[in-house]
C-alpha cells in the first residue's frame, strides 16, 4: 500500500550507522569513475598519456578492493544491521540485489588484479608488475573482456538498485534513501 504521507524524521534506529554509510557512499564513487576511466583509456594514445591515465585506474582500483573488503567485514561484524524496508517480494529482490551487487564487485576486482598481474602492466612512478604470461594474448583478451563485462554488470545493477532506491522515495514515500543518506 502506498503511503499517502512522508515521514519527517527517521530515527537513529532506522538509519544505517555511518561507517557503513560513507563506505557504501566511498564504493559508489570509485565504481563510477572507475568505470569511466576504464570506457575512456582507449582515448589516449600509447605512450606516458595512457600509461598514467591506467595508473589512476589501477590506483584507484585497488582503493575500491580496500574499500570493499573494508565494508564486507564491517557489515559482517560491526555494522548495523537493518531488516529489509520491504516484506514479501519486494525484499527479496533487494536481498538478491545485495549479493549480486556484491559478487559481482568481488568478481570484477578480481579479474581486474588478475588482468594487472597477466599483462605486467606498468605502474607510473612504481615500474612494471611482473608479468605472469604476457605473452598469451587469449588470455589477456579474455580476462580483459571478462573485466569489462562484470564492470557493466555492476553499472546495471548499480542503476537498477539506485531507481529502486528513488522509487522507494519518490513514489513509496517512505524512508528508505533516506537511511543510506550521509546527512539523514
Amino acid at each position: 500500500m502506498i503511503s499517502a504521507t512522508r515521514t519527517t524524521t527517521i530515527s537513529l534506529t532506522q538509519r544505517y550507522d555511518r561507517t557503513t554509510i560513507y563506505l557504501h557512499w566511498a564504493t559508489a564513487a570509485l565504481v563510477i569513475v572507475l568505470w569511466i576511466i576504464g570506457q575512456t583509456i582507449d582515448f589516449f594514445p600509447r605512450g606516458v598519456a595512457r600509461d598514467g591515465y591506467r595508473t589512476l585506474h589501477i590506483a584507484l582500483g585497488v582503493m575500491l578492493v580496500a574499500v570493499v573488503f573494508i565494508l564486507l567485514m564491517w557489515r559482517i561484524g560491526g555494522g548495523r544491521k537493518l531488516p529489509n524496508a520491504d516484506a514479501g517480494l519486494l525484499g527479496k529482490a533487494a536481498a538478491l540485489m545485495y549479493r549480486l551487487l556484491y559478487a559481482m564487485l568481488v568478481s570484477t576486482l578480481s579479474l581486474g588484479l588478475f588482468n594487472l598481474w597477466q599483462r605486467g602492466d606498468m605502474i607510473v612512478f612504481v615500474g612494471r608488475v611482473p608479468a605472469f604470461d604476457p605473452d598469451n594474448k587469449w588470455l589477456s583478451e579474455t580476462v580483459g573482456d571478462l573485466h569489462a563485462l562484470s564492470a557493466n554488470w555492476i553499472m546495471i545493477l548499480a542503476g537498477l538498485h539506485a531507481a529502486a532506491a528513488l522509487f522507494h522515495h519518490y513514489i513509496l514515500r517512505d524512508d528508505v534513501l533516506r537511511r543510506m543518506s550521509p546527512r539523514g
